[in-house]
């Protein structure tokens, strides 16, 4: 195998992990010892934030009139889009029962969670689509009750455009936090006295790391870091459309990857030459963060063969992977690890970020390796269910008390023990020689 790294990156995406662990160690200690008032203190000092946590209907409804037609309009198309899509997963899940031996019932019922919390991140950009993507979802999934979070923007209030995706979305009560003190709050049930079962949505590196330490306390969607981007190309690509795609993704953050996987050297060098050229002609914002990702996280690696570009890029298991090859078909088939895939020049990352309707909160950091991204099936319980006849727990009952024995559980072998004396006096069983030590 020929792998030839034309760029190579000089941080990973584990890079500031340790650093984020200290800090949010430190941050949830505070707030599980002294609740509301650290989350309070936190908002402050970190969002200059010191008004109502909780965002009542009436601000809502006042902050919502500010909100212009087209962008209603556009936020609700989005919204549609990804319900639609998220139904149709819910359609997919299915209850049953199967008789698995004479007198044993067995199956599944899936049903959602009762609460669950929705991260959308502040910051430099009003994440609008994270909003949807959370709280649609959820709802699609029948859950009962969704807590909604996101920060202030740039120091005053919610964005408008945001609180009015989670409202639009079906959220059941919107908080104005931000990164840990915002998850920590769901996770605790501060403000709401709901403890959140689940907790989904997008952030920076301190937000991650929140989720993985509590993971466990409670579900989480993935473990999803700063956005990545993945690009498979061949000869046939358009440089200019390769390079504008990877532009687009990087702008996400100063610690967003942007990999170009290649079978084309002249295509290579005509991307890593147009990239820069593209990220000057960015806003501030975005070219600052654009810059520093292409620089310190940007990689553009050549293979030989399209065999070669598919273990290597199963290996990165992008949070979104493009594909600008020839055989769209094949790409599909051949390829395994993927937050998700975007076939073709017309299916962009940011049409999956903002409206076509699959969900954008996606795994990074090579966690597309076993884990896929969010869906309703984050917010829904698949549980299990038996029933048995009398005669249905003689079989049972019998290869039970001998496989207990042989396990040198002699407890759970006389659960067994019991009922078939009782149901069955007088008969003789096999049961295995009883446990004596």
């Amino acid at each position: 195998m020929t792998v030839t790294y034309l760029k190579k990156a000089d941080k990973t995406p584990e890079t500031e992990t340790a650093s984020a662990q200290q800090v949010v160690t430190t941050m949830l200690g505070e707030i599980g010892a002294n609740g509301e008032s650290a989350v309070r203190a936190y908002a402050k000092k970190l969002d200059q934030w010191d008004g109502e946590i909780v965002v009542s209907r009436a601000e809502i409804e006042r902050r919502s009139a500010e909100v212009p037609d087209q962008v209603r309009r556009d936020i609700d198309f989005a919204i549609k889009q990804v319900s639609d899509f998220a139904l149709a997963q819910r359609r997919s899940l299915n209850e049953f029962s199967v008789g698995l031996h004479p007198g044993v019932t067995a199956g599944q019922r899936v049903l959602p969670v009762n609460v669950a919390g929705c991260y959308a991140p502040a910051g430099r950009y009003a994440h609008i689509a994270s909003a949807y993507m959370g709280v649609a979802t959820a709802k699609a999934a029948g859950v009962k009750t969704i807590i909604a979070c996101s920060g202030p923007f740039r120091g005053g209030p919610m964005h408008p455009y945001l609180l009015y995706a989670f409202d639009r979305a079906g959220a059941d009560v919107i908080m104005t936090l931000g990164g840990v003190q915002a998850i920590a709050s769901m996770a605790y049930g501060l403000f709401t006295g709901q403890p959140a079962d689940v907790i989904v949505g997008p952030g920076n590196k301190f937000v991650a790391e929140a989720k993985r330490t509590l993971f466990g306390k409670v579900g989480i969607d993935v473990f999803a870091g700063p956005s990545e981007v993945g690009v498979i190309a061949d000869d046939s690509a358009d440089a200019a459309m390769v390079a504008s795609d990877l532009v687009g993704q990087a702008e996400h953050g100063h610690e967003s990857p942007a990999w170009l996987f290649t079978t084309s050297r002249a295509l290579a060098e005509q991307v890593m030459q147009r990239v820069p050229e593209l990220i000057d002609k960015l806003p501030p914002t975005a070219r600052d963060a654009a810059g520093s990702a292409w620089r310190d996280y940007g990689e553009v690696i050549l293979c030989d063969t399209r065999d070669e570009v598919v273990e290597v890029s199963d290996r990165y298991a992008s949070e979104h992977l493009e594909v600008h090859a020839r055989d769209l078909d094949w790409w599909l088939d051949n390829l395994t690890s993927y937050g998700s895939l975007f076939l073709g020049e017309e299916t962009t990352v940011a049409f999956g970020d903002k409206a076509s309707g699959p969900n954008h909160v996606l795994p990074t950091k090579g966690a597309a390796r076993y884990s896929g991204g969010l869906s309703v099936h984050k917010f829904m319980k698949t549980l299990t269910w038996q029933r048995m006849t009398r005669d249905g727990a003689r079989d049972i009952g019998e290869v039970t008390a001998r496989i207990s024995r042989l396990e040198g559980m002699e407890a759970h072998a006389r659960t067994a023990d019991d009922r078939l004396a009782k149901y069955f006096p007088g008969t003789a069983f096999d049961l295995g020689e009883p446990v004596s030590v």
